[in-house]
């Protein structure tokens, strides 16, 4: 790539006006959907949306609670497989494109790494002093763009630094993961940035089966489970999955808490005063305003769902943000809320496929906003001339968050 090229290519910009779409409310047409056709052919992006030479077909898509969630616990029936065609062809053979015994085997050697206690001794060392990095530049300025400034970067300073990789290689990294999940954006682009991280974790991974380090890499290359072993491929294929999920969905989500919250500053206060308000106002984030509104799934047979037959083979789409807004479910879903009674949502999805870095996303948005209020007092939005919003079809969140707060002296 010409040295002009790579400054006059933005691969944020291109992911999200191709794939994240430009819509800002999409809820007020899914509770259509939910009561008129709850199972229904459609596409869940515009196609004029989509570069030149792209065509995707109408596939089915599911709008209510239940049916979205049956799909998602019924593997047997709805198989993940499908992903091995699509965005497999940047990840390589992954557990998200896996079914079982394959599936649970795969799963069992990584998720040890993530569960939520092994995460905790990470808050104190890494996260928390990452969120003051990003922080203590622009803390003395009172005011700043929160989505700039800290919440598209953070994440994926997270995962590099989880993983052992220098800090110089930070930047990149978030380069390859916008483009490896911008694959419909730049076809030629994705597969060269999944090409650059093979070639780049063989070298990390080969350094880790001779010197381990206390470091996520190292805990997947020594990972085994009755006997087996992940292969270096395994390990390929998660890390490059690992990179754009862990680093894309949680910018997204702690965006649009932020966004919620600056937006319902009753209830920003509410959660500045009393701390152990945050859970419960990350939980509503995420059932309001996922980062991500649709996954997929593909019929193994043919089955009844909502009334509707599908056949062996056919494409359907769970809608996680129409199935987050189900009336059914929950008493005025489009209101953010943090003091709504607790009922589970699947931003997270569901099922065997749950998403493995759910206690990390987690934990990353709870450090996150506590630094956040601890070290902006004062924090509002102030638009001026900008219009700050969450807006997309398939991804979800603000790409900026104009800010005052009382400059630190």
């Amino acid at each position: 790539m010409a040295k002009s090229d790579a400054q006059e290519y933005d691969p944020f910009a291109a992911f999200d006006d191709v794939v994240a779409g430009t819509t800002r409310d999409p809820y007020a047409d899914l509770a259509v959907k939910r009561r008129r056709t709850p199972v229904a052919l459609g596409m869940t992006m515009s196609p004029d949306a989509l570069p030149e030479g792209i065509d995707v077909e109408p596939g089915w898509i599911a709008y209510r609670y239940e049916d979205c969630s049956r799909i998602l616990r019924d593997a047997k029936t709805f198989t993940s497989t499908g992903y091995d065609a699509t965005i497999g062809m940047v990840m390589g053979h992954m557990i998200l494109g896996m079914d079982d015994p394959e599936h649970r085997t795969q799963r069992n050697l990584v998720s040890h790494a993530f569960r939520e206690r092994a995460l905790a001794r990470w808050e104190p060392e890494l996260i928390g002093p990452i969120v003051d990095e990003q922080i203590d530049r622009f803390a003395a300025d009172g005011r700043a763009d929160l989505v700039r400034q800290l919440t598209f970067e953070f994440p994926v300073r997270v995962i590099a630094r989880l993983l052992g990789l220098p800090e110089e290689d930070f930047p990149q990294f978030q380069r390859w993961s916008v483009e490896l999940i911008g694959l419909v954006a730049d076809i030629d682009r994705g597969l060269a940035a999944s090409e650059s991280l093979r070639d780049y974790f063989a070298q990390v991974v080969a350094e880790r089966r001779a010197r381990p380090a206390d470091d996520l890499i190292s805990d997947l290359v020594s990972a085994e489970v009755d006997g087996e072993q992940l292969t270096d491929e395994a390990i390929y294929s998660f890390l490059r999955l690992l990179l754009p999920a862990g680093a894309e969905t949680t910018y997204r989500s702690s965006g649009n808490l932020l966004y919620l919250l600056l937006t319902h500053p009753d209830q920003l206060e509410a959660v500045r005063a009393d701390r152990s308000l945050l859970p419960q106002a990350i939980e509503e984030g995420l059932r309001c305003e996922p980062p991500l509104l649709t996954i997929n799934r593909t019929t193994t047979c043919e089955v009844e769902l909502a009334g509707v037959t599908l056949g062996c083979g056919e494409s359907i789409t769970p809608h996680i943000g129409s199935a987050n807004h189900d009336e059914t479910r929950w008493d005025d879903p489009e209101t953010f809320d943090i003091f709504r009674p607790p009922v589970p949502h699947i931003a997270f999805a569901h099922g065997p496929h749950m998403c493995l870095g759910m206690h990390l996303a987690r934990l990353e948005t709870r450090v996150l906003m506590q630094r956040v209020l601890d070290r902006l007092p004062g924090l509002a939005l102030d638009p001026g001339d900008a219009d700050p919003h969450i807006r997309g079809d398939v991804f979800r969140s603000p790409t900026s968050l104009p800010v005052t707060f009382h400059p630190a002296a």
